[in-house]
């Protein structure tokens, strides 16, 4: 098993379970069978989902399943007793909490027949398997952009390529700040080698002092700020969605105000953790959490192999700004410094380090990462066409991104025919009702289009908006 994949397995607690939660709702009716007929013929094509993760205090490796049963994985699902969006919402909630068997290969597919005059599916694939945008390819290669199915296989799979030897002696650096910083920064080097473009590792090579610099930043940064989001997490997870917003009318926002898309979506998301908090009462002057958001490290060729290519930065969230516009620009501003930081490759060879070494070792890095976020946010691009199931239109599609360590919330943001969809993951124990934060996504948005509608298009570029002042 990759190094990478293995600190993923590793990061399995009671309380955080490094599932990636998804549902697929599909228009017409599909029969348990023809999902295990589907799954045999184009999951089954990567052979590690035949495989279970086998792990010891040394190491983690794949291992070929001798008893490999597909109706241990793909299994019927009774609706809920609420037929309602909120019914399928606290079971897709129970089944998010529950853990996979670790005897068998960590997937399932739970298969509702007959859901709203068409079915339900919902899926739980381990993240040491593969990552959102690995994942994204598997599901592509499961689906047709026609109703009939094709004959086809999911594409297969790479072989990982091995990094080299890791000394202990590297460890013990890549976690020493100070003289040694270059030095550091070109041991974290060899684990990139395999894991991202030749460029990027050439760049980082010739920049070994900013490297080493935004290795200290990374590693010192504080812990996040307090606030209702963090504290003691439980077994039990709370999952909800948003209505869909259009993509079409997202981006034109976006363009507007001179910010990507990303940006658009996150200060949205930015807007409704502020208006819940109010709402409780708690006082959000000033505040801004950081939230832990994966980078693509994949490289050129390697779209449709398995394992994780990804590194994590931490962007800061300003919850503390009420103005909209001022938000989003804030947003966009904060996203553009991470742009020219190493964060994601230096989070990637931090967790390769680790996940090479013992499990003892694990534990305090993952400490350390997860006090520094009180959020994961992830945002995956989906494919904008029809896409087709065992021959039945897809008509959503929705996931949920773990949270690891300490965090208790995940977004989860995720784009498909025309429309975004947006998902949130909470403990119970911080929000058991998730719901009235994430449904708040689209008022949000609505604010953002009236205030672009209103302003001219020559003064909605950054640095010519006028702000209303206080009070006003």
């Amino acid at each position: 098993m990759a190094s990478g994949d293995t600190a993923w397995l590793r990061m399995d607690s009671p309380t955080n379970l490094m599932m990636i939660t998804g549902v697929i709702e599909l228009k017409s009716r599909v029969t348990l069978q023809q999902v295990r007929d589907l799954i045999e013929q184009r999951f089954l094509s990567f052979p590690r989902f035949r495989m279970r993760a086998i792990q010891d205090l040394t190491g983690a490796w794949w291992e070929e399943d001798p008893e490999f049963d597909i109706a241990n994985h793909v299994v019927a699902q009774e609706p809920p007793e609420d037929p309602s969006k909120r019914g399928l919402e606290r079971l897709a909630s129970q089944i998010a909490s529950t853990p996979l068997n670790p005897d068998q290969p960590l997937w399932q597919y739970q298969v509702i027949e007959n859901y709203h005059g068409g079915s339900a599916i919902i899926m739980r694939i381990h993240h040491c398997y593969a990552d959102g945008m690995a994942l994204v390819q598997v599901l592509l290669s499961m689906t047709d952009t026609e109703p009939q199915p094709q004959e086809k296989k999911g594409a297969p799979p790479r072989q990982a390529h091995h990094s080299r030897p890791l000394l202990d002696q590297i460890a013990r650096q890549a976690l020493a700040l100070g003289k040694r910083g270059e030095k550091i920064g070109r041991d974290l080097l060899g684990e990139l080698q395999d894991k991202g473009p030749p460029s990027i590792v050439a760049t980082l090579a010739r920049k070994g002092s900013d490297f080493a610099f935004d290795l200290a930043r990374f590693v010192l940064k504080p812990p996040d700020a307090r606030s209702r989001y963090r504290g003691a997490l439980s077994p039990a997870k709370r999952v909800a969605w948003a209505e869909p917003l259009p993509l079409a009318e997202v981006k034109a926002v976006g363009k507007a105000h001179s910010c990507t898309v990303n940006d658009v979506l996150l200060s949205c998301v930015a807007g409704a953790l502020r208006r819940w908090l109010v709402e409780q009462g708690d006082e959000v002057g000033g505040l801004e959490i950081n939230a832990t958001v994966p980078v693509n490290l994949r490289p050129p060729g390697k779209a449709d192999g398995l394992g994780n290519h990804f590194g994590l930065v931490f962007l800061g969230i300003p919850i503390g700004i009420a103005d909209p516009l001022e938000r989003l620009h804030a947003v966009a501003a904060n996203m553009a410094d991470l742009k020219k930081s190493y964060q994601p490759q230096i989070s990637l060879g931090m967790l390769s380090l680790v996940g090479r070494g013992p499990s003892v070792l694990q534990r305090p890095v993952l400490e350390m990462f997860s006090s520094k976020a009180t959020t994961v946010m992830t945002n995956v691009p989906g494919p904008q066409r029809p896409l087709y199931f065992a021959g039945s239109e897809i008509d959503q599609l929705l996931f949920w991104v773990p949270q690891s360590g300490s965090i208790g919330m995940g977004v989860s943001i995720l784009s498909y025919n025309g429309k975004v969809q947006f998902g949130l993951m909470t403990d119970s124990n911080l929000v058991p009702r998730p719901g009235q934060i994430i449904r708040r996504v689209t008022d949000e948005f609505e604010k953002l289009v009236l205030v672009t509608m209103m302003q001219p298009w020559q003064q909605a570029k950054r640095g010519e908006i006028h702000e209303p002042k206080a009070g006003s």
